[in-house]
This record gives C-alpha cells, sequence and structure tokens, in this order.
C-alpha cells in the first residue's frame, strides 16, 4: 500500500502521543505496523536519497501538531500530547488535517503568516479552501519541483546533443569520462578521437601514460524512439576483441534493448552502455555542458548544540 501523507499520520501520531511521552522514531515504527507497510514501504528514501519518506513524514505530523498547540516537547527528542491534544482526541475525530487545525489560533497564523513569505500576495484576507491544502510534505514539494527541473534540463540535454555534429557529441562523450577520471588529468588521454576509424570504435582513452591500458568508445546519436539491439552491440564488441580490447563504452543518446543490455552484462570483457538518460545525469553531475545557476542552502535544527548537559 501506499505510504499514508502526513495529514493521515497526524491522529495517529496524536494518540501515541496521549499514551505516552515518545519520539519520532519510536512512533515512525509503531506508524509502519499500523498502516501494514512493508519493510520495503518503510524503507523508501526521498528522491534525494537522504531521509525516509515515512520519517519525514511523521516529522511532519508532529510539527504541525505543534504548532496547533496539540503536542509539546518536554524533553531533546520527545513530544507529548498537550491538555489541548487530549481534548480533541476526546471529540473522537475521524482524522486531523490542516482544515481541522486552522481552528486552533496558533497554527492559523502560523500557516497564513507561512504562505505569505512564500509569496503569495493577500493571503491573510483570502478565504481558505481545500486547494490550498496539500498532503505533500515541504520537502517533498521541494524535491518534486527539482526533480521536474532536472527532467526538464535532461531532456534540453538530449535535443541539443542531436542537434550539434557527430564530431562535437564524439569530443563531448570522451570530455564526459575525462571529467569523470578516466585518462587522469592528461591532455593527451585522448588524442585517439575521431582518428582511430577502425571498426565502429569513435575514441580511446589511454588510462596510463605509456597507454598500457585503453578504453574503446563507441558513440551514437540517434532519436529517442530509435533502440539499439543486440547485434549493434555484439559488432563493437567483436571490434575490441579485434583489437585486443577488453574495456568498451557504447554511449547513444536513444536506448538499449534488453536483450541487448543482457547481453553485455554477461560478456567476459569489460563493456558498459550508457542510454541517452544515464548519459544527461553523468553529463548534469560532472557539469559538462551545464553550468551552476543558483545554490540553494537548507539550514535545519542542530540538536546537539541546544543538548544541556545535566
Amino acid at each position: 500500500m501506499p505510504i499514508p501523507d502526513y495529514q493521515t499520520l497526524m491522529l495517529p501520531l496524536l494518540k501515541r502521543a496521549a499514551i505516552s511521552e515518545t519520539r519520532v522514531l519510536e512512533a515512525e515504527k509503531q506508524l509502519g505496523e499500523e498502516f501494514g507497510l512493508s519493510a520495503e514501504e518503510r524503507a523508501q528514501l526521498l528522491p534525494s536519497g537522504r531521509q525516509r519518506v515515512l520519517h519525514n513524514r511523521a516529522h511532519w505530523a508532529r510539527f504541525y501538531l505543534m504548532k496547533a498547540g496539540l503536542v509539546s516537547f518536554p524533553r531533546r527528542g520527545t513530544f507529548v500530547a498537550t491538555d489541548a491534544g487530549r481534548e480533541l482526541l476526546a471529540q473522537n475525530p475521524s482524522k486531523i488535517d490542516l482544515e481541522l487545525l486552522k481552528q486552533y489560533p496558533s497554527f492559523e497564523e502560523f500557516y497564513r503568516g507561512d504562505h505569505a513569505e512564500a509569496g503569495q500576495a493577500n493571503i491573510a484576507a483570502a478565504p481558505i479552501t481545500s486547494s490550498d491544502v496539500t498532503p505533500s510534505t515541504p520537502e517533498e514539494q521541494i524535491e518534486k519541483a527539482f526533480s521536474n527541473l532536472q527532467s526538464a534540463l535532461r531532456a534540453e540535454l538530449l535535443q541539443r546533443l542531436l542537434q550539434n555534429s557527430p564530431p562535437f557529441f564524439e569530443e563531448l562523450i570522451i570530455d564526459l569520462l575525462v571529467k569523470m577520471g578516466y585518462g587522469g588529468s592528461r591532455p593527451d588521454a585522448a588524442t585517439q578521437l575521431g582518428r582511430s576509424g577502425d571498426g565502429g570504435v569513435d575514441g580511446v582513452i589511454n588510462e596510463d601514460r605509456l597507454g598500457l591500458d585503453r578504453i574503446y568508445v563507441q558513440a551514437k546519436r540517434y532519436a529517442g524512439e530509435n533502440v539499439i539491439g543486440r547485434p549493434t552491440v555484439q559488432s563493437f564488441v567483436g571490434s575490441l576483441l579485434g583489437m585486443g580490447a577488453t574495456k568498451g563504452v557504447f554511449v547513444t543518446t536513444s536506448k538499449f534493448s534488453s536483450e541487448a543490455i543482457e547481453y553485455a552484462r554477461h560478456l567476459r570483457e569489460r563493456v558498459i552502455l550508457i542510454d541517452g538518460r544515464r548519459l544527461t545525469e553523468l553529463m548534469i553531475e560532472h557539469g559538462v555542458g551545464v553550468r551552476m545557476n543558483r545554490a540553494i542552502e537548507f539550514k535545519k535544527i542542530d540538536e546537539d548544540y541546544f543538548d544541556e548537559e545535566d
């Protein structure tokens, strides 16, 4: 089943806090059991890979309950239901969501102020509607927006790669591999690019100064709907064997068929297949064809700083 959103978690979280003082990690485990989440679902990470989705949503559920005055923090890292929280539970609500929390003045003030700071004009005078309420946590909204930006950037990079000339594309692939650390920082690491003209190999990278260890590169520009099959990969492997090579990188702007991927996976020679999506991801990661536009830094509370020794 899908991981419950943070609004769905607020009622069971408050119930746990009404039983005894608890921590988010403890509550997270109990919530996973209550909602019947599998081990894989409990371990699911946000797109950034830095935090579990369930933990993130439990954290924000607790935060919003705190802003409404329904839970308090008696000690570092723990929270417990307040009298207001217990009074709410006594009413046996079917759920706790943002609409309900807005009935509490402290949360209403926080929520309107938070959205006003985000640039929504005149929100303090505007009526609150269900469209104002989102089941996503702030981190999820940020990462969704980041994911959309990355997707658009990848698509634009692929379009640019198809517009430039084949020699430019081949040079770009070598530039990327060198940026990734293959061939070191030597300017002559890829001097044979475009000059080999042998058996479908577009470039060669010397991993050492004497050229004792080499990576042979095949670079093919195809539109996204084209699929490179096993015969094409086999032909590249045949070229490697003809030159006594054991390492090859086949890069394309399109895709590889499942048969081609399976074939390369079981080769004795080390042949890496890089499709269009992976190519653009590597370009972004290593700064090839892109540059920094803006960096945004997010901070969070340093719990250790506020931990007073007894």
